[in-house]
């Protein structure tokens, strides 16, 4: 408080007959005495309910989870050596297709401007599926990370994470197991091999194994708890978060601290990075003018349409309009 305040606050409590102090009160010393002897109780609680984990019955889930992220991993990688993906060179803005559209949405800090046009540069497997990392724990009854230990514990990807603490990757493994299955090494000449109508097939698979691994991811969060930052969406699997100041490091965001967790959700661990859907009635370049008639889906989802696999998943139809209306090109030649 500062010091005008307490000179306002010491005459209307002197006008009032109240009686002002800085010192804090019996009750809230009370307070402070009743937590620190509750203290070890509850620390005696969180580690006995880390005895009851991990549970025996998810095991096979978190199995599940980790085969079809390798499948998913593996037939991503067989169609992006087919299959062109784009991303632009200063925003976060994903393509597939062997041209970038010409909407503008580029909306970078480093251009200054807002509503900008793309420069598309070639894309990766991290365009396609985003990684999402955290913090590795060696049990759940560790205490809470300190900014300090930031650079004392490793970071790993969430979903290795939360299926280690699943029981189903060895904590002491886990390192070695993202090294190996995570860089599914494929070359062109077994690219070449495999002929351009069983690519389709490659596309349906990982179509398959994406919507496994959302599906496992969902009944593994009902039971293990894990955060998210309300901000910076920072991932942490455990059930409380960590105290690493990272939050709002960059200097265009606002937030200087720590962060601001809640419950996280499948979104979270595996984001689905929606981009813009290019149909077969759509022209071969999407044009701004049209954006209010073209449709959306998560860039795995693009991907393995262009392959030429089917969705079943109502969802992904709604979002991408199969039936709907393109963009008149008459429209665009008379504007121009």
């Amino acid at each position: 408080m500062s010091h005008w305040r307490r000179k306002v606050w010491r005459h209307w409590s002197s006008f009032h007959g109240a009686s002002y102090s800085t010192r804090p009160s019996r009750i809230n010393k009370s307070m402070l005495n009743d937590l620190r002897r509750i203290r070890p109780m509850i620390q005696r609680r969180i580690e006995n309910r880390a005895k009851d984990y991990p549970i025996q019955e998810i095991v096979p889930v978190a199995k599940d989870i980790l085969k079809a992220r390798q499948n998913l991993l593996t037939n991503v990688t067989v169609l992006l050596k087919a299959f062109p993906v784009l991303r632009c060179k200063f925003c976060s803005e994903v393509f597939v297709g062997k041209e970038g559209h010409l909407i503008q949405t580029c909306r970078s800090y480093i251009r200054r401007g807002n509503n900008r046009l793309h420069e598309w540069v070639p894309g990766s497997i991290h365009d396609v599926l985003f990684p999402v990392e955290s913090f590795h724990l060696h049990n759940m009854s560790q205490g809470v990370i300190r900014h300090q230990q930031r650079f004392d514990y490793d970071r790993v990807p969430a979903i290795l994470e939360l299926c280690c603490q699943a029981g189903a990757i060895h904590p002491e493994e886990i390192l070695e197991y993202a090294k190996v299955h995570d860089n599914p090494q494929i070359s062109d000449e077994d690219i070449r091999s495999i002929p351009t109508e069983d690519l389709k097939y490659v596309g349906a698979n990982a179509l398959t194994a994406w919507e496994k691994v959302r599906a496992g991811l969902k009944k593994l969060l009902l039971v293990y708890p894990s955060k998210v930052c309300k901000r910076c969406k920072e991932v942490h699997v455990g059930p409380s978060g960590h105290k690493a100041r990272l939050c709002g490091v960059f200097k265009y965001e606002s937030y200087q601290g720590t962060h601001y967790w809640e419950k996280a959700g499948v979104n979270d661990l595996v984001p689905e990075k929606v981009v813009w859907h290019r149909r077969p009635q759509d022209p071969v370049v999407l044009v701004n003018e049209g954006r209010n008639y073209y449709g959306h889906a998560p860039a795995v989802v693009s991907l393995c349409i262009h392959a030429g696999a089917l969705v079943s998943n109502t969802r992904y139809a709604c979002e991408m309009k199969p039936q709907g209306l393109s963009y008149p090109l008459s429209n665009y030649n008379s504007k121009s």
